[in-house]
């Protein structure tokens, strides 16, 4: 073809031809390239490319292919339309390269045509075909044009080489415009070196150049992503940049970059007052709002907000807002909200089709307790990736639906989806949780198969093994699978096998790997005192949690929830008094910490303060008012346990097996026999529950104690399951301090036939059969006793004095105070009998 004179005719064609491309208008294209033939004004490259340009942008790519063969000599112009076009479907990159290639035959490519092709090398991956085009700009002389330098910058940064090639690229430009720096900030961010990107920043200003709306919006993300003031200061610093250019402030992705900024930082009164000023507000605007209050936890502001938003009629919301939306109804567990945005998305096809809102909903009704709903959302999710899948699964597992999980994971290896490493851990945990050891080890074996055991960076998947084989009681399992990841621990991973070691009483090895550890964080510390504490060494747990704070870590409540048995074992009410007062000034909000402190005040016997937390805590959960009633029964306040259980019952509360069995222990302490047996009967006729063996003897107990000791013999005879050597033992001991050898010698002859592991119960038997000299018996149970080399424990008390522990136990004189508290008992014990003369 030869190229025409340029008449006001072509130019007109060429105007409208450019317009239909504009407007997607194929129909009204076609019919001016009908026209333009009819006419012969085809033969002008003008219009030719207008009407490539339109076929190319309305994605006609086999007409623009057609007449791209039907130009003679297209040049650089018609490549790049050409190129460009192909490029643009991200779907024809290999057609992009065969027609690149075919250019550098020809002719020379352009500055243009390399940075069409780039970015395909980009989604192509192919890092070796961008250094060959790399290469070829080089040769051609292009290499010193800044567009080249910045589309090769960009290719290589998102490629992952960074030091030896975009950062040389870079350096080597001889100029650089603001798209340039724009380039190498956000590629480096992409990168995660924050730093570095921060570093280009600060030399982008100090070299003059003037940052544009696409700079604020690169850099204010690396502000918000680094921890602390200083970083935040300087968002703030380009806050008030942005506001002294008009052309910058007025630009709205600039003012949404710092809705952006704040909320990321969690200054959302600072990011609320920015977008309220917002002249006018674009979805992004209205999106980056919605994910800031829901990052920040602020969920239900964030749901009030899409209402505001939905009731205005601005814009439909896109997928982003349907996210975030349900992301804040799920932490809610609003069910009703979520339910009404389920319904939008089905009267919205555009939405029902994008597979993140059907994994969104799934991952919605999970979370409200509603897996039909779910799995539903599930099921009709058209094009399911692997995100759905284990969502569905992460569902199931939730609920403890073993054989659906498994089901459903049958299913997704038949359609062909294979698990990563995230659907092993979900596999493992559920595993765990359901004590299968078979299918952590088929997990297991999978993941060696795979490769997924050793490939990541971050070890999840080795401690997520850890933790389940420590779990399920295969601690050598967990100890192999430690060793295997000798190069590549995390703190995690120390963690989870000093939990098992802890929880299956191998204290000394988790000492080991706790001494050997180059990094610790809280969870480590509160490990090891818990490990401490639980093997009797009380005293180097208050060291640990001391060294603790030496360490600059701040404890928290399962630190507190850590030490606290250790105050109880020692009996120091100081430390319990130091304990809440930390915990009052670090405004810990736990009702199960509150429970801790209150079963501690009564153990320590302080039961006026924990009486005090009790009624100071506005939300009491089941385990406060146990320890609550358990205080009142130990100190032998009957009445004030039944007071506080009664409360429970008319709250709404549940009792569980350990408040009954607390209550009813406090009732047969203080002889409210008639309220314990109601107690007791209200188990199956009101609460349908079964009584434990625990408290059949609670009940022997309740009546043998108050002297009813038939009643008692008549209960353990008339009870439904053969009552154990415990339940009769406190008939037992009933009988000697009644003076009843004849139902004693009853019980003791039962005992004897049962025979117990109970120290007193041999002693009180023999006294009995002494009594009523049986004296073969009596030396039955001598022998018995020496057999089983039962010895009575010594007596044992302890006092805290000015915040020393002071032990004394029978026998001992080691007591440097011993001959002073003697002389003193002495003086009491002689002033109480001169009274008592008197």
């Amino acid at each position: 073809m030869k190229e025409s004179y340029k008449t006001p005719e072509y130019q007109t064609f060429a105007a409208n031809l450019k317009s239909c491309a504009a407007n997607s208008n194929v129909k009204l294209g076609k019919s001016l390239h009908s026209t333009a033939i009819k006419l012969g004004l085809h033969s002008c490259l003008l219009i030719s490319k207008a009407l490539l340009n339109m076929y190319a942008k309305c994605n006609l790519l086999d007409d623009c292919h057609n007449l791209f063969t039907q130009i003679t000599h297209p040049d650089a112009v018609t490549w790049n339309i050409m190129l460009s076009g192909l490029a643009g479907t991200r779907v024809n990159d290999t057609e992009v390269i065969k027609l690149y290639n075919g250019l550098n035959l020809g002719q020379q490519a352009s500055s243009v045509t390399v940075a069409i092709v780039l970015p395909v090398c980009v989604r192509l991956k192919g890092l070796i075909l961008g250094k060959s085009v790399h290469a070829g700009v080089i040769k051609g002389g292009l290499v010193s044009q800044t567009l080249i330098g910045n589309a090769l910058i960009s290719m290589y940064l998102k490629l992952g080489c960074v030091s030896g090639d975009a950062c040389k690229v870079f350096d080597e430009m001889s100029e650089r415009d603001v798209v340039s720096w724009n380039a190498m900030v956000a590629g480096l961010m992409e990168n995660g070196l924050v730093l570095e990107a921060f570093r280009v920043f600060k030399r982008m200003v100090k070299e003059g150049v003037q940052p544009n709306y696409a700079t604020i919006a690169n850099i204010l993300p690396v502000c918000a992503s680094v921890e602390g003031d200083r970083m935040y200061r300087f968002g703030k610093q380009i806050h008030c940049y942005a506001m002294r250019r008009e052309e910058l402030f007025s630009d709205i992705s600039v003012v949404n970059s710092l809705v952006g900024f704040y909320s990321k930082t969690g200054r959302m009164k600072e990011a609320e007052l920015l977008f309220r000023r917002m002249n006018s507000r674009d979805l992004v605007s209205w999106n980056s709002m919605l994910a800031g209050y829901t990052t920040n936890r602020e969920w239900l502001k964030g749901l009030k907000l899409f209402q505001e938003f939905n009731s205005l009629n601005l814009t439909k919301p896109d997928s982003v807002t349907i996210l975030t939306v349900l992301s804040a109804c799920a932490n809610l567990q609003n069910l009703h909200a979520g339910k009404q945005i389920h319904s939008y998305i089905i009267h919205h096809p555009s939405l029902c089709d994008v597979t993140s809102v059907g994994n969104s909903l799934i991952n919605f009704y999970s979370k409200c307790g509603d897996l039909i709903s779910a799995f539903r959302s599930f099921v009709l999710i058209h094009k399911k990736d692997l995100i759905s899948w284990n969502s569905i699964l992460d569902a199931l597992a939730d609920g403890r639906l073993v054989k659906d999980f498994i089901q459903q994971l049958h299913i997704m290896f038949k359609e062909g989806v294979k698990p990563d490493s995230i659907t092993i851990v979900t596999v493992v945990q559920l595993g765990a949780d359901a004590s299968k050891t078979r299918m952590i080890k088929e997990a297991h074996g999978y993941s060696l198969r795979s490769n997924l055991l050793f490939a990541s960076r971050e070890p999840t998947l080795g401690n997520a093994l850890i933790d389940a084989y420590a779990r399920c009681g295969k601690i050598e399992y967990a100890s192999k699978i430690f060793e295997s990841l000798s190069g590549n621990r995390n703190v995690v991973t120390c963690n989870s096998l000093i939990s098992g070691y802890v929880n299956s009483g191998f204290h000394d090895d988790a000492e080991i790997i706790f001494k050997n550890m180059i990094e610790r964080d809280l969870t480590t510390w509160n490990l090891m005192v818990r490990a401490y504490a639980e093997n009797g060494y009380f005293h180097q747990a208050v060291d640990l949690f001391l060294d603790l704070r030496n360490h600059r870590m701040k404890p928290d409540s399962m630190t507190i929830m850590g030490i606290l048995p250790v105050a109880n074992q020692m009996a120091s009410i100081q430390m319990v008094k130091q304990c809440h007062g930390y915990a009052v000034r670090s405004c810990f909000q736990d009702v199960q910490l509150n429970g801790a402190f209150l079963d501690a005040y009564s153990k320590c016997g302080n039961v006026n303060s924990a009486c005090k937390l009790f009624e100071s805590t506005r939300v009491k959960d089941l385990v406060m008012y146990t320890s609550m009633v358990g205080g009142y029964a130990v100190h032998g306040m009957g009445e004030e346990a039944l007071r506080v259980y009664y409360k429970m019952v008319e709250n709404g509360g549940k009792p569980d097996h350990v408040i009954i069995t607390s209550i009813l222990s406090a009732c047969s302490h203080t002889g409210l026999v008639r309220e314990g047996l109601k107690i007791f009967n209200s188990l199956k006729d009101v609460h349908r529950i079964k009584p434990t063996m625990e408290q059949y003897a609670c009940v022997v107990d309740l009546l043998a104690r108050n002297g009813r000791i038939n009643d008692a013999y008549k209960f353990l005879t008339s009870m439904p399951v053969e009552p154990t050597a415990n339940v009769w033992g406190p008939l037992l001991g009933a009988c000697k301090n009644y003076h009843d050898v004849e139902m004693g010698s009853v019980v003791a002859d039962r005992l004897l036939k049962m025979g117990t592991n109970n120290m007193g119960d041999y002693v009180v038997m023999s006294n009995i059969y002494a009594a009523k000299d049986k004296w073969e018996e009596v030396l039955e149970i001598r022998r018995l006793m020496k057999m089983e080399n039962l010895k009575k424990a010594a007596g044992c008390s302890w006092i805290e004095v000015d915040g020393r522990k002071n032990v004394f136990i029978a026998g001992d004189t080691s007591h440097p105070l011993r001959i002073n508290i003697v002389s003193a008992l002495c003086n009491l014990d002689k002033q109480v009998k001169d009274q008592f003369q008197l």
